[in-house]
C-alpha cells in the first residue's frame, strides 16, 4: 500500500450540512402527523392548522432575515424570492376566511420554536442560517412533492398551496445550487461551522415537535372520510 502525505480535500460545508442532518431530517419527514396528512386520513382543517402554526414561526424567521439583509456574509442568502409569510396569509384566508387570525394561538411546540428563533437568529449568523437552510431549501425540495400530494388528496388547486409555490424562482435546481455555493464559500472557522450543524439539527427537532403537537391536538388516528 502506498501512503501519501497529500491531504484529502475537505468536504464542502453544504455536503457536511446535508449529511449531518440526515437522521433528524428523516425522523421529521416520517412523523405520524405528516404521514396521516399526506395519506388524506385527516380533515382538511388539519392542513389549515399546520399552515397557521407555520405562519407563527415563519414570521419570526423572516423578521430575522430582514435584520441580516445588509450583512456582508449572511445577507446574500436573504432573498425576497423565498419569503413565505405573504403566501401563508393568502392560503389561510382562502382556507379559513378573512378572520383566520382570530384564535390563532401557538401550540406549545410552536411557541418553543418561535422562542428559539428569537433567542438565536438575531444575534448568531450561523444559527440564523441553520434555520434559514432547513426551512427554505426544504420548501424548495420536498415541499414540492408535498404540494402535489396535498392538491391531490384535498382537492386543492393553486389556492390553498401557495405556501409551496415559488413564483419568483424560475429554476429551483439552479437556485439551490447557488445557495450551496454560498454555503461552501462561507469564511467561518470550525466553531462557527459546528454551530451551524448543531442548530440545523435543532431546527429539525423543533419542527418535529410541532408535528407531534398537531398530531395530539387533531387526533391523528382519526379515520373518517376527509372533507374538501
Amino acid at each position: 500500500m502506498v501512503l501519501s502525505d497529500e491531504r484529502q480535500p475537505a468536504e464542502p460545508l453544504s455536503a457536511r450540512l446535508k449529511n449531518a442532518t440526515r437522521e433528524e431530517h428523516e425522523r421529521t419527514e416520517s412523523a405520524p402527523f405528516v404521514a396521516a396528512l399526506l395519506d388524506g386520513r385527516l380533515h382538511r382543517d388539519a392542513y389549515t392548522a399546520l399552515l397557521g402554526q407555520s405562519y407563527l414561526f415563519y414570521r419570526v424567521l423572516e423578521e430575522a432575515g430582514e435584520a441580516w439583509r445588509g450583512d456582508a456574509v449572511v445577507g446574500p442568502f436573504v432573498s425576497d424570492d423565498l419569503v413565505r409569510c405573504g403566501a401563508l396569509e393568502a392560503d389561510l384566508e382562502w382556507l379559513a376566511g378573512p378572520g383566520w387570525r382570530e384564535g390563532l394561538d401557538p401550540l406549545p411546540a410552536t411557541r418553543r420554536y418561535a422562542d428559539r428563533l428569537r433567542a438565536v437568529c438575531f444575534d448568531s449568523a450561523s444559527a440564523f442560517l441553520a434555520h434559514h437552510y432547513t426551512r427554505y431549501l426544504g420548501d424548495l425540495s420536498g415541499g414540492q412533492i408535498i404540494r402535489r400530494r396535498l392538491r391531490s388528496v384535498y382537492d386543492l388547486t393553486t389556492d390553498g398551496v401557495r405556501f409551496y409555490v415559488f413564483d419568483r424562482v424560475a429554476k429551483p435546481k439552479l437556485f439551490k445550487d447557488r445557495y450551496r455555493e454560498l454555503l461552501d464559500g462561507l469564511p467561518w472557522d470550525a466553531h462557527e461551522q459546528e454551530n451551524l450543524l448543531a442548530e440545523a439539527n435543532e431546527a429539525f427537532r423543533l419542527n418535529r415537535g410541532v408535528f407531534d403537537d398537531l398530531g395530539k391536538a387533531l387526533e391523528v388516528g382519526w379515520t373518517g372520510s376527509r372533507s374538501a
